[in-house]
């Protein structure tokens, strides 16, 4: 028999760190080798989403993580946007995806000026430049490559499509923050090491493994959905991975998780309700093609994606949202508040507030709860 919709929610939430049983304290690459990573475009936001995965984390050890250790690194990566991973997996996620998305964006970069002479130049330009100067600010990169000969208009957006096509070359990833938060750019050689780069097949099955045992039970479409691969080889992908595979049918779908992941009988409703403050741009609501379980209903789901690509941070429970959250305020009278889709049980108004002391203990100042009325 087919899983019931409460039972594919609740081993996602378990496969995600989001459950009590999961969400052990670990440190910051051990919780990205289990996710295989966390969309990064805003740092504050991946931070917010290692804290909700590892109980104990703080702001501090993600940043010595990424600054410090290294173990950690930030790069463009799946569906070619930035990401948090593990050091070790950055070399064979790299083989596998950047090729996909450097060949992907030649018509925007032909609309730039960004000819192939012109980036394979930028490139070696760049990487020349990184080994003279260590981190380098965008402004600051943009600027030695105008002196070196590669002369692209500030304004526009031809110098970080270089900067990004770079990356997914293998050549550089984000650096450490300035003292203003701007980030630098550094050689990876430099940074970390040469990252080791298994290519083909086995980085194809592996990768699906990894999305199955984050986000299983789930689907190819799914899969296809959250690394940017052609549906073509994400299924291909899927059948590499059969072996560490079950299948099961998910809402008249085939679907996939780890073998030995599905219970051999219904388990019983959790005590209390696991309630969870993800971030924006989280992973858990990015990970699937269709979120109609995770946000059941259309007018919720326009609350949550509210066009260009933002996707607002969400009040979870048992896996499915809720209600959003933000940060309100300055200085020491920020607010945390919380705009709920529905009435909110007494239990669930407690998880809220747990997980607002934990994310004023993350970010180590003090925060207000402020639970409007359901609109």
């Amino acid at each position: 028999m087919p899983p019931s919709d409460e039972l594919v929610l609740r081993l996602r939430v378990q496969a995600q760190r989001l459950s009590a049983a999961t969400g052990r304290r670990a440190t910051p690459p051990v919780v990205l080798r289990e996710i295989c990573g966390l969309q990064a475009q805003l740092m504050s936001a991946a931070g917010l989403g290692l804290r909700v995965r590892s109980a104990g984390l703080n702001a501090g050890t993600v940043r010595h993580a990424l600054n410090q250790d290294r173990s950690i690194v930030r790069t463009w990566l799946m569906r070619g946007t930035l990401h948090l991973v593990a050091a070790d997996d950055l070399g064979w996620l790299l083989s596998l995806l950047g090729p996909i998305f450097a060949s992907g964006s030649e018509a925007r970069h032909a609309q730039l000026g960004l000819d192939r002479d012109l980036k394979l130049r930028g490139v070696d330009t760049i990487r020349r430049t990184l080994k003279d100067t260590g981190p380098l600010t965008r402004y600051e990169l943009v600027d030695q490559l105008q002196r070196r000969g590669i002369r692209l208009d500030p304004k526009s957006q031809a110098p970080i499509h270089l900067i990004r096509f770079a990356a997914l070359q293998g050549v550089l990833c984000l650096g450490p923050d300035r003292e203003n938060r701007e980030p630098t750019y550094v050689l990876i050689d430099d940074w970390i090491g040469q990252p080791s780069s298994p290519s083909g097949e086995p980085s194809l099955g592996e990768l699906a493994r990894r999305y199955f045992a984050a986000y299983g039970p789930a689907t190819a479409e799914d899969l296809a959905s959250w690394s940017g691969l052609p549906l073509s080889q994400a299924r291909s992908a899927v059948a590499l991975a059969m072996p560490a595979l079950a299948e099961l049918t998910i809402r008249g779908q085939s679907g996939f998780l780890l073998k030995g992941r599905l219970p051999r009988s219904r388990p019983p409703p959790p005590a209390n309700p696991a309630v969870r403050l993800l971030p924006a741009f989280d992973t858990y609501l990015l990970g699937y093609r269709n979120r109609e379980l995770t946000i059941p209903r259309p007018p919720l789901r326009r609350r949550l994606q509210r066009g260009g690509g933002w996707l607002h941070p969400a009040v979870i429970v048992n896996g499915r949202a809720v209600g959003a959250w933000r940060l309100a305020g300055a200085g020491p009278r920020q607010e945390l508040r919380i705009e709920p889709f529905e009435k909110l049980s007494r239990a669930v108004q407690a998880g809220i507030e747990a997980e607002a002391r934990d994310i004023s203990r993350f970010l180590d100042f003090p925060l207000e709860t402020k639970i409007a009325e359901p609109a």
